[in-house]
């Protein structure tokens, strides 16, 4: 009755698993490609002020997928200080722009190694639960029911033959 659960369970999570998975690997390809957006300012990172970009709260939620619970990112709050932009130079509100949204996309490929650290763990102990009753409690179960089977015809075969002494004995008197 449980391992046909637990098979699903199995099968939902690798599925889960799998297209967690190409998430994390595309994530991790918008960082790159973010990255070298950011190389267009490489000369200019001396004269950044990096406090103009600064989280401030990331919020997440929880999903449950096939009973486990995965953490969801929702939301980036960055804090912005009090600046006079018109003293800044030109390139610098794109840059802070660029930053902001390497810094996002960098917190949800955590968010997505995360989710799919707890999601292979899951997997991988469910698993070992499909595999321990299958070639294990399954195969215990099925040898005490041959040995009931067996003692019962056993029990049944002697008391047929019980009941021919009897008959025959009383037959004979």
């Amino acid at each position: 009755m449980a391992l046909p659960i637990i098979k699903n369970k199995e099968s939902a999570l690798r599925l889960e698993v799998k297209r967690t998975k190409g998430a994390h690997t595309a994530s991790l390809e918008l960082e790159k490609e973010q990255q070298a957006v950011l190389d267009k300012y490489k000369k200019l990172w001396s004269q950044f002020n990096f406090n103009l970009v600064k989280v401030e709260e990331t919020k997440l939620s929880n999903r449950k997928i096939a009973g486990v619970r995965i953490p969801i990112l929702e939301e980036v709050i960055f804090k912005t200080p009090e600046t006079f932009w018109f003293n800044q130079w030109v390139w610098v509100s794109e840059a802070v722009l660029d930053l902001r949204k390497l810094t996002r996309l960098q917190i949800e490929t955590r968010v997505l190694q995360l989710q799919l650290n707890t999601l292979e763990h899951e997997r991988k102990r469910t698993t070992q639960k499909v595999n321990l009753y299958e070639k294990v409690q399954i195969p215990e179960i099925e040898s005490g029911i041959k040995k009931i089977k067996r003692f019962l015809e056993d029990e049944e075969n002697l008391s047929k033959a019980a009941q021919k002494m009897v008959k025959s004995r009383n037959a004979a008197a």
